[in-house]
């Protein structure tokens, strides 16, 4: 019985996109994506070897047993590599990155198998970006402001959907609808995502509300702001050069920017790393 994680390549990187593609009602559509995009399994912990259960035992160990049980095996299983060099985990969180990764992953040796626990630290890249505050959604609990809508403007001068940033205590979530008045528009029209709630623009632009099977009934409507400010977010990683993977971190606002200066060339590209040189194999 192993720990592990199922992941999609792309011309050498992760691909998330493809991974939630895969997770579909449909059985044909899931088999044809599986031709299409296969998936490799990326093996990190045994938990039992035949009738013995690993729980109880170190980290290291564990790790050791995981090595000589899967030493055998060949893609789509592959075994992620581990070290216990610090310069070693420093080449890879700087080089990995160009493969998809977000960072690396630090456990104590003599660690025992915790389960529904995080006993972990993840080490991750963050770098920061000055994005336009286009719209904000209400919070579950009321009219405060649950999650900023960040906007970046693509070479064509269109202003394309990145992610949000949600991470407000409640007072900051009052105090930001106060603060952001004066930007609400009465309505969506003349903004740069009025056609939001067209499933078909959504093929050619990000915009908020995009349809999927997760949002089911869930209410994606959100409150449009004329696109005039700009606030810089900490940001951890970049989805195939278009959206941030992950939700945002507010840091403050930047009066000295112009919206139009929030454009896509300040994102920092790391040099691209092929996955299967951290796999070892195709």
């Amino acid at each position: 019985m192993v720990d592990g994680e199922i992941v999609i390549a792309r011309e050498g990187r992760l691909d998330f996109d493809a991974l939630t593609e895969r997770i579909h009602p449909a059985d044909s559509r899931v088999r044809t994506l599986a031709e299409r995009t296969p998936a490799s399994l990326v093996v990190f912990d045994l938990l039992a070897l035949d009738d013995a259960s690993l729980l109880d035992v170190a980290l290291s160990d564990r790790r050791a047993l995981l090595e000589r049980a899967l030493a055998g095996v060949t893609p789509p299983v592959h075994v992620a590599p581990a070290t216990t060099d610090a310069e070693v985990a420093g080449e890879w969180f700087e080089q990995y990155e160009g493969a998809g990764l977000d960072g690396v992953v630090a456990k104590p040796l003599d660690l025992r198998y915790r389960q529904d626990e995080r006993a972990m630290y993840k080490v991750k890249h963050e770098r920061t970006a000055d994005v336009v505050v286009a719209g904000y959604r209400f919070h579950k609990s009321g009219p405060v402001v649950g999650s900023l809508l960040l906007g970046l403007y693509d070479d064509r001068g269109a202003l394309q959907h990145v992610g949000v940033s949600a991470a407000f205590s409640m007072k900051r979530r009052e105090e930001l609808v106060a603060e952001l008045e004066p930007l609400r528009m009465d309505d969506v029209a003349g903004h740069p995502w009025a056609a939001w709630a067209d499933e078909a623009a959504h093929e050619s632009a990000r915009l908020p509300g995009a349809p999927s099977r997760w949002s089911g009934k869930k209410d994606l409507s959100w409150v449009p702001l004329r696109p005039e400010r700009v606030a810089e977010v900490a940001y951890d990683h970049m989805e195939n050069g278009a959206r941030f993977r992950h939700t945002a971190r507010f840091r403050r606002w930047r009066p000295d920017r112009t919206p139009e200066s929030c454009t896509y060339a300040q994102l920092q590209e790391p040099v691209r790393y092929d996955l299967a040189e951290i796999l070892g194999g195709p």
